[in-house]
């Protein structure tokens, strides 16, 4: 598989890459699929913060997509939404640590997390990010990873550019991260390349990501967020050959210190958790669609 040089992709390449994806249906409705398949089958076991040892805290880790003044997509949380669970997340005496933070301390290099932490994430780099969230960060002070897949930055209408970039890595609030290259559904790839094809695609994806990402940001790039939470063994080894320590799905429940670090668990969050399910989630990382079931 070649690639445009410099990393950059053209229109119809990144056309290309999108139907290899499925279409942008198909992939909202498999976001949205696997995120009820997720919450229908998380462990509806609650435990009080209150309750937990240091070395044991469960750490709701929060997965964003989209923001904007009203619901475009399944991905989209309003910016009303957002503002909420922020604010609820300061009134309630939750700790909002970086994703690294929480990478450390499961990796014995740092302090298990506080009582009551949270971790905030976004995935795919939409301008919507920059122009929603961004303000709203600030103003809360709060830490986020953000996952990027970098064929669309300065590249795809929807994306954000390098220069917007480097604007959130600047304010210190913004840890910059890989999503791939391209956002492919390696399960769809697995079914259709042979295997070494597929080995050379996966290394493909996640080094690109990697090196294009280190060169136009000067930062450190060792966490990784699956392209559709779709993950596995193997794909955890070949990340772990191409240097990444973690790795985040969408698998619906909260991080333990039982989590393997290339499969670390987080909450889809969409328009439907806010209010009393939010507050649910961030409790004791119970699934905020319990009463609704």
């Amino acid at each position: 598989m070649t690639f445009p040089q410099r990393g950059v992709r053209t229109s119809r390449e990144q056309r290309k890459a999108d139907e290899r994806s499925g279409s942008p249906d198909e992939r909202r409705a498999f976001w949205h699929a696997l995120a009820l398949t997720a919450l229908l089958l998380a462990p509806l076991a609650p435990v009080c913060a209150a309750d937990e040892t240091a070395a044991d805290v469960r750490v709701p880790i929060l997965a964003y997509h989209r923001f904007g003044p009203v619901v475009a997509d399944t991905m989209t949380v309003t910016t009303r939404t957002f503002v909420s669970h922020l604010e609820y997340l300061a009134e309630h005496g939750y700790t909002v640590i970086p994703l690294r933070r929480l990478v450390d301390a499961r990796r014995g290099a740092a302090p298990p997390p506080p009582p009551r932490a949270v971790v905030i994430t976004a995935d795919d780099a939409h301008r919507s990010v920059y122009e929603e969230m961004y303000p709203l960060v600030r103003r809360f002070a709060v830490p986020v990873t953000l996952f990027v897949y970098p064929s669309a930055v300065s590249n795809a209408d929807y994306a954000l550019t390098w220069d917007q970039l480097r604007e959130l890595r600047d304010s210190g609030l913004f840890d910059i991260q890989s999503h791939t290259y391209w956002h492919p559904n390696f399960r769809r790839e697995k079914a259709r390349l042979s295997p070494d094809a597929y080995e050379q695609l996966v290394a493909t994806q996640l080094e690109r990501s990697r090196d294009r990402l280190a060169r136009e940001l000067g930062a450190r790039i060792d966490l990784l967020a699956w392209p559709f939470g779709i993950h596995d063994a193997e794909l955890a080894a070949l990340a772990a050959r191409a240097g990444y320590v973690a790795a985040v799905t969408l698998d619906a429940r909260p991080s333990t210190p039982a989590d393997d670090l290339m499969a670390l668990p987080r909450y889809l969050m969409t328009e439907q958790v806010r209010g009393a399910a939010f507050a649910r989630l961030v409790a004791a990382g119970e699934d905020p669609h319990a009463a609704a079931r």
